[in-house]
């Protein structure tokens, strides 16, 4: 009988048969869509843009063509999320997390890989030889796996929540980046005119100096006041820089920088304010890094049981083993081996545990906290901003042009001087500029309040991390 026929003899081929359907437990798979579909969903309900193309390469020519198309035009808001979410690199950071999340889903389904001992022996001149062969099977593995998928499950949901996390927050920065821009751009044509103002303005000094009409102190205050308009011009024109290419990391543009066109001014104020009933509840239901949190400290609770079960004994192996000899009967048997917990009672590893779902509960607590917080906030800051730039547009800037006119009504009826036509001028530089800057607030504030109710904290670690980085479960370190 060869070693073959001695191995799976019908006895031993029935004992490991009996062990394939437990062995078929643990087969897993990799879903066909990588976790994305949820991800786009979760990320379609919060940014509002619809993400199916974030499966595609940025190299690829479809998305290449895209971004033509979106280039071929000044940008919006909208155009410049779906921009961002084809070609940042951020994106793709965050979905390679995902993968990985995943792949630990799969394996964690999964059967150790059966062990296998041979050994010979021959004596020494007598021409005896001894056999033993044993196949062993990870007995403690097939237990311990269904509590085991379980926890990574909720780990690859943990994954896909912080993935679609890490894209809201991309989106929102990718808005406010867009809105400043975009008034750096208003506020540097603003100021191009003002300085060619300005320019007419000195010259028009030096020639009345010159007639006798004006003195040396009329003369130098409109001398300083154009050069304290290029100065503005200088700072309005960094401003363009700084913001244009905070704009261009964002959207990841790479050398198609140039074909960036924006608009020329900010969108109109809307008519009213939406109305938000009940933010804070609104808040700890929807955020994200809320439901992380909230996961995070259930798979932590679910890897502390997993850690109490497997105390002492966290290595059982079970196999079937036969021995062969010359002259010499067939012997067959089992064999199992475990540890003895003689100087490891695993005390360590369970207050290991206790201590890290003790900090994942108060994680989520402070998570919970802060998202009531920063509701609250974001909504006072998004209506006092809509209070101020409407503030503007509506009082400010049109008392502004009444005093204008009433001072060139004047001026061409030759009741005011030229002194006076000039000192308006200068007033109204500081009442747009400061217009524009409360319509860019607005529309920032109105960004990250989406953000702090639907996504996360503007400030904690857990949005502006790396997607993933979730501290390893107590299965992953048993098993």
């Amino acid at each position: 009988m060869n070693f073959f026929s001695r191995f799976c003899a019908p006895a031993r081929a029935r004992a490991l048969i009996g062990l394939l359907p437990l062995a078929l437990l643990g087969c897993a798979n990799f879903s066909a869509d990588g976790g994305l579909n949820r991800v786009s969903e979760l990320t379609k309900e919060r940014i509002g843009n619809s993400v199916p193309s974030i499966t595609s390469r940025p190299s690829s020519s479809a998305v290449q063509e895209r971004l033509t198309y979106l280039l071929s035009a000044p940008l919006t808001s909208d155009a410049a999320v779906e921009m961002a979410l084809l070609s940042n690199p951020r994106l793709r950071v965050a979905l390679a997390e995902l993968g990985l999340a995943e792949a630990d889903l799969v394996q964690a389904g999964r059967l150790r890989n059966p062990g296998f001992s041979f050994g010979r022996l021959s004596g020494s001149g007598n021409g005896e030889i001894e056999i033993d062969r044993a196949i062993m099977f990870d007995l403690s593995g097939l237990l311990s796996m269904p509590l085991r998928r379980a926890i990574e499950e909720r780990r690859f949901a943990q994954t896909q929540l912080q993935t679609a996390l890490q894209i809201s927050r991309l989106a929102t920065d990718t808005r406010r980046a867009y809105f400043q821009a975009v008034a750096a751009h208003q506020s540097l044509l603003y100021m191009q005119q003002v300085d060619q103002a300005a320019q007419a303005s000195s010259e028009l000094a030096d020639r009345m100096t010159k007639a006798g009409n004006w003195g040396k102190l009329e003369q130098a205050r409109e001398q300083a006041f154009r050069h304290e308009v290029g100065v503005q011009l200088a700072r309005a024109e960094h401003n363009v820089n700084v913001t244009h290419e905070r704009l261009v990391r964002l959207l990841g543009l790479g050398d198609r920088h140039q074909a960036l066109k924006l608009p020329d001014r900010l969108p109109d104020l809307p008519v009213s304010l939406r109305r938000i009933d009940e933010i804070e509840t609104q808040a700890l239901a929807q955020r994200l890094d809320v439901q992380v949190a909230k996961l995070d400290t259930e798979s932590t609770a679910k890897s502390l049981g997993l850690t109490r079960a497997t105390r002492f004994v966290n290595a059982f192996e079970v196999g079937y083993q036969n021995k062969s000899a010359t002259n010499a009967s067939l012997a067959q048997g089992y064999q199992v081996e475990f540890s003895l917990p003689l100087f490891d009672w695993g005390q360590a590893r369970v207050r290991r545990a206790e201590s890290v779902y003790m900090r994942s509960f108060n994680r989520a607590a402070d998570v919970a906290l802060q998202a009531r917080s920063e509701a609250r906030e974001g909504y006072a800051a998004y209506r006092t901003s809509f209070d101020i730039a409407r503030q503007y547009r509506d009082e400010i800037i049109p008392a502004r042009k009444r005093v204008s006119d009433e001072v060139l009504l004047r001026y061409n009826g030759m009741l005011s001087s030229v002194f006076e036509l000039l000192a308006d001028a200068r007033a109204q530089i500081a009442s747009i500029n400061s217009a524009i800057d409360a319509q860019r607030d607005f529309w920032v504030a109105e960004s990250e309040l989406n953000f702090v109710v639907n996504g996360g904290s503007l400030t904690s670690s857990l949005t502006s991390g790396s997607i993933g980085n979730v501290t390893p479960t107590s299965a992953q370190q048993t098993h």
